[in-house]
């Protein structure tokens, strides 16, 4: 009951129901990606869990049919009943881990053809296994972080549904000193993109000359080129401030050759900035687009704050000139009764 009432509260964030309604979702185990949002789209709607470890659940023959419907986040560790002898003992609050499946079937849409397709996520505990189409695209035995995987050469040919399997195996017991949950307890994401893009997480931004007049602002910009020609392109990064207007903006030109990637770093200075500070946290934004032929074929944005941080040995900690008196906390992934599949109101 919690967790379903979790996953109600999470599912009415703005941001998730808007993701889950660009997605068009059709049916509890098949779904038809549409184009809009065309880079980065909500991939947690429609899948189904077993707990246990059936042999060929991986198979895209494999039937699921009886298996159950789930939204992810999900945490399937509390859901189960508390017991003294659990394995997972005290630190995994007395609830039941061991090994589960997750299945998902989607279609691609025509649009992504010629394109890159990534599957993303934010957080699987743990020890994590991924396939596409029977494929093994690798093992994250680490629960704490995010990956991608690239399904483009594993993918189905046009108009034939692509089948994902995901095993998580948290059997081994205890492995943690807090409660951690079981299963992808973040969200997932199907990133499409063209063969030039920006990396994933690809876009670098500092701010190490700060004042009150202006601030410079240095960027590096990772551009994969996963075609295998060389290509020449435009990268242009405009600053934008809180009300949306460009405040800064620059344009370079480059050649990147077939099967790779490259740093291209840049600057510029941001006149009479708005400082960020915990009492006043205003943040811009990086939009960074690439352009063939004057058309952009990705951008990414990326949000910063204009600030200058100063450790002294005898002041202590000075935010833009300003002593700030700094206090620790210590915040665990779990939302308590509510488990790891935590709503972000939470």
């Amino acid at each position: 009951m919690l967790n379903e009432l979790s996953r109600r509260a999470f599912l009415s964030d703005a941001a998730l129901v808007s993701a889950a309604s660009a997605l068009k979702l059709h049916s509890a185990t098949h779904a038809s990606l549409v184009p809009s949002p065309p880079r980065r789209a909500n991939f947690d709607q429609d899948w189904r869990f077993l707990l246990g470890d059936p042999q060929d659940a991986y198979s895209p023959a494999f039937m699921d049919a009886a298996w159950n419907p789930v939204h992810l986040p999900h945490d399937w560790s509390i859901e189960g009943a508390f017991s003294k002898d659990a394995p997972a003992k005290g630190n995994g609050a007395y609830l039941p881990t061991g090994i589960g499946w997750y299945r998902k079937s989607f279609t691609l849409p025509t649009s992504a053809a010629g394109k890159q397709v990534e599957l993303e996520f934010d957080g699987v505990y743990e020890r994590s296994e991924v396939w596409i189409n029977g494929v093994s695209l690798g093992m994250r035995p680490y629960g704490f972080i995010s990956f991608a995987y690239d399904l483009t050469p594993h993918l189905a040919p046009h108009g034939r549904p692509n089948h994902v399997a995901v095993r998580v195996d948290n059997s081994l017991q205890p492995n943690c000193r807090w409660y951690s949950g079981s299963g992808i307890y973040r969200h997932t994401w199907l990133r499409i993109v063209n063969p030039l893009h920006i990396a994933r997480s690809g876009v670098y931004i500092t701010t190490p000359l700060v004042s009150a007049h202006n601030a410079h602002i240095e960027f590096a910009t990772v551009v994969h080129n996963q075609g295998n020609i060389p290509v020449s392109f435009d990268l242009l990064t405009e600053i934008v401030d809180a009300e949306g207007t460009v405040v800064q903006q620059t344009a370079t030109s480059h050649d990147l050759a077939g099967s790779t990637e490259d740093t291209f770093d840049g600057s510029m200075v941001v006149a009479s900035p708005s400082l960020w500070s915990p009492s006043s946290p205003s943040l811009y934004q990086a939009r960074s687009t690439l352009r063939q032929h004057g058309a952009a074929v990705d951008q990414e944005t990326t949000a910063f704050g204009i600030r200058e941080a100063v450790f002294d040995v005898n002041l202590g900690l000075l935010l833009n000139g300003e002593h700030v008196k700094m206090n620790g906390v210590c915040i665990h992934g779990d939302g308590g009764s509510v488990g790891t599949a935590v709503p972000e109101r939470v």
